[in-house]
């Protein structure tokens, strides 16, 4: 029977962009083969065949979005056709499940393919739209580089070992033009940005925001990371110091740990943080689910681990959600204080800013340099109050500099 060929991306995606197709129409295909990719908000995926046939009935072209269980292609066996009107959207097909849901899983991140040069010859290599953005930024000719990905597919680490290889110097791939113009130009956003742009928008217009601003003294912590690394030989950074704080915190604070249900609060059993990631396209915020249970080594282990998929691309569907609070950290972009947008349905969100060397006057009136930094936490005032905002963030700056606390 005709497999029908849907995208079926996972709990909370609704919906997915087309990047391309890596086969045609007439194509012979068999199960498991890699047949195109799709980009959703939290990372690209690989569509596999569900069968044994050849590719037939294309619906969807690169670059257009389409919801999670409509049908996109079909694979059709010797003798079969397309049924009557496909492509109408009347058809009605009702395929088993476990022969037609076509399975997709994480590849590395790519440009949506609106946004892929078309450079002549080498629009017929077989290569990512991100590898041909950089090749084409870079002036390396694709046909000369040898893919690494699904089926020898160049893909954008291919391109950059090329790169380094000539010497030639590449800027990572923006949203604006790489050369000045006198021309004003349009710029289509990628999903993974009209994504961001919706939710940042309705939780800023929804979401009644305030923010308290502390400084934290960071001269305990500076102390224990170099400890760490002379006797331990491995790296604590201070977002997972932060981490492990606002974890403590939240045990001790409840109420911060929440999410507002119109008449009603509902107060999570599990802390989960949420750490945003800055990738190519966009924002992306992998969850540590259970952090109340892992130590302040195990909370960096994970955290890295995430941070490290989510810019691959890799991430699954469960590392991506069940949020309750969140952590922006801009600590490596030389920033004295910023304030970051809750992520819904959270109740908080800190920010942290650059660690500096500053003069303060000390407890005897003594000037002094000492490591300091701020934070900065946006809560929702439906589900905390500002004295209640307050002291959740001097909770967290008592654990900050007091660190030893950090350890058990």
């Amino acid at each position: 029977m005709t497999e029908v060929i849907m995208p079926k991306m996972g709990d909370g995606m609704e919906e997915g962009t087309l990047l391309e197709w890596l086969k045609k129409e007439g194509d012979q295909v068999k199960s498991g083969d890699v047949i195109g990719t799709i980009q959703t908000d939290k990372a690209t995926l690989e569509l596999e065949a569900p069968g044994k046939g050849t590719l037939a009935g294309i619906l969807l072209e690169p670059g257009k979005t389409v919801p999670v269980g409509q049908p996109i292609a079909a694979i059709l066996k010797a003798g079969e056709e397309l049924p009557a009107g496909w492509g109408s959207g009347e058809v009605k097909v009702a395929p088993k499940a476990e022969e037609t849901a076509v399975e997709t899983k994480p590849l590395a991140t790519a440009m949506p393919a609106e946004s892929a040069p078309n450079i002549g010859s080498t629009s017929r290599v077989k290569a990512s739209p991100l590898a041909k953005r950089i090749a084409a930024e870079a002036g390396v000719d694709l046909t000369s580089i040898s893919g690494t990905g699904p089926n020898g597919r160049i893909v954008e680490k291919d391109v950059r070992s090329a790169i380094e290889q000539q010497g030639t110097k590449v800027s990572a791939p923006t949203f604006t033009p790489s050369a000045p113009s006198a021309e004003d130009q349009q710029i289509k956003l990628n999903h993974l940005r009209g994504i961001i742009a919706d939710r940042t928008q309705h939780s800023k217009q929804t979401v009644p925001h305030f923010y308290v601003t502390l400084e934290i003294d960071l001269e305990k912590i500076m102390d224990i990371r170099e400890m760490f690394k002379a006797e331990v030989g491995g790296k604590i950074s201070v977002n997972d110091f932060v981490i492990r704080a606002c974890t403590l915190a939240l045990q001790q604070m409840p109420v911060v740990n929440s999410t507002f249900k119109g008449d009603h609060l509902l107060q999570f059993g599990n802390v989960n943080i949420g750490v945003a990631a800055a990738i190519d396209d966009g924002l992306m915020v992998p969850v540590i689910h259970g952090a109340q249970h892992l130590t302040l080594r195990q909370i960096g282990e994970e955290s890295k681990r995430l941070v490290s998929k989510a810019r691959e691309g890799k991430l699954l569907p469960n590392e991506m959600t069940g949020s309750t609070f969140s952590i922006s950290n801009m600590g490596m972009l030389n920033v004295d204080n910023f304030t970051a947008i809750i992520n819904e349905p959270n109740a908080a969100i800190v920010a942290i800013s650059s660690a500096q060397r500053k003069v303060i006057v000390n407890e005897d009136g003594d000037l002094e340099v000492r490591w300091r930094m701020n934070i900065t936490g946006s809560f929702d005032h439906r589900v905390v109050d500002g004295a209640v905002g307050a002291q959740f963030m001097n909770v967290v700056r008592d654990y900050l500099e007091n660190p030893t606390r950090l350890l058990s």
